[in-house]
């Protein structure tokens, strides 16, 4: 049974249902599109991360280093050092074993299309699925920390190796770096998700829990089915069966970053109802959003590598357009993207791709060498530390007054 047609718990179903102020016109018109996705989606957004929150709630006290070896011990599975705290045991053992649907078999052809797609995933990626996704309440959150506005590039390479990792052979095994990545955003989406309710700033009655479980739940179905979409508006061709083993990879990823049960999909056609579910749910674009988005675009340029400012200039004049022609002139509009015409952009990315395709095909060689300068191009875009993957968690909200971690 798909996700969309689901029935929530009973339990759930006879309690009465709270729903933040902010949610209550989006979810009238939810209910009359699918009335059981709806109330999951609104329950979803007045809870957390019980295992994770529990976790770093139980490292609060500690020093940065300490949490680093903290969650270190527990990510290499090394004995737990004695002050170790029982919650941060427990979270670990949550995740240990796979959940009896993963098979890693069934990843490798999702893994060989995004590498064969990986530029178009990234467009896709920074030009629709970003811009769409914080065009909900999910930019409150991180404008409040100005981790992405601030320290856009980085914010955007660590995307871009989550994906790398995730999509490679290995990188979901309990030891790779996939795996590793996955958790630890989790286990900061707790932390910022601790230190938002403690600011005093945020009130849950109007906009909910931040950094909810709906939004885990929406965030990972538009980084999978939505991608997806976008990728193929840009020219991305997988066949059913890459198609299919992509979502089964973003689907134990998304298990592995909290997404909980109600609004964790099973395939496409699942995360695509989620992801409209809560296009539908969530308010309309404002500040944050606009802040966001705008933030997202200008950071594309220094990602790649230009400096220089006409050429930045240029380039993010271009992610405007292809980011229009993506998510479309009304949202395009609402966030206060210059007026572009859109007519043959995403036709013209098509066909370049089909070019290029057709020229590996004519020449393997050339094809395989530039498969290679591809990879080697993706590595470039990914924040990748020399000294390892670093497990201290911020400990302010603000950035410019956390400490590095």
């Amino acid at each position: 049974m798909s996700i969309s047609n689901m029935s929530p718990d009973t339990a759930l179903r006879d309690t009465p249902l709270v729903v933040p102020s902010i949610y209550r016109a989006g979810y009238e018109k939810a209910r009359a599109v699918n009335p059981d996705l709806a109330r999951r989606y609104i329950e979803h957004t007045l809870m957390g991360d019980q295992a994770a929150d529990a976790a770093v709630a139980a490292l609060a006290d500690f020093p940065q280093d300490q949490v680093h070896r903290l969650i270190y011990a527990g990510m290499e599975k090394s004995p737990p050092p004695p002050e170790a705290p029982r919650e941060l045991l427990d979270f670990f053992e949550g995740i240990a074993d796979e959940p009896s649907w993963f098979d890693p078999d069934a990843t490798r052809h999702g893994m060989s299309a995004y590498h064969r797609n990986w530029d178009l995933f990234i467009a896709a990626h920074v030009g629709g699925v970003l811009v769409r996704g914080f065009s909900t309440l999910i930019a409150k959150a991180f404008v409040r920390t100005g981790r992405l506005t601030d320290y856009g590039v980085r914010r955007l390479r660590q995307n871009n190796r989550q994906m790398l990792e995730i999509c490679m052979p290995g990188g979901l095994d309990r030891h790779g770096d996939g795996w590793k990545l996955t958790v630890r955003i989790r286990l900061v989406h707790a932390q910022m998700r601790r230190l938002l309710k403690e600011s005093g700033e945020w009130d849950e009655a109007v906009w909910g829990t931040p950094l909810s479980a709906a939004h885990i739940g929406f965030g990972a179905a538009a980084f999978s089915a939505l991608l997806l979409h976008y990728a193929g508006k840009l020219g991305a061709r997988l066949s059913r069966q890459e198609r299919d083993s992509f979502m089964h990879i973003w689907r134990y990823t998304a298990w592995l970053m909290g997404a909980p049960e109600g609004l964790l999909f099973r395939d496409y056609n699942d995360g695509m109802a989620i992801c409209r579910m809560g296009f539908i749910c969530e308010p309309p674009p404002d500040d944050e959003s606009i802040i966001m988005a705008h933030g997202l675009v200008q950071s594309a340029p220094l990602m790649v590598g230009y400096t220089g400012d006409e050429e930045r200039r240029v380039f993010a004049g271009q992610v405007y357009k292809v980011s229009r022609a993506l998510v479309g002139d009304e949202l395009a509009d609402q966030l206060r993207f210059p007026k572009s015409r859109t007519t043959g952009t995403l036709l013209a990315v098509r066909t370049q791709r089909r070019m290029m395709s057709l020229m590996d095909t004519v020449s393997r060689r050339k094809g395989k060498r530039r498969r290679t300068n591809n990879f080697l191009e993706l590595l470039k875009h990914s924040a990748v530390d020399e000294s390892g993957l670093v497990y201290r968690l911020p400990d302010h909200l603000d950035a410019d007054m956390a400490s590095p971690w």
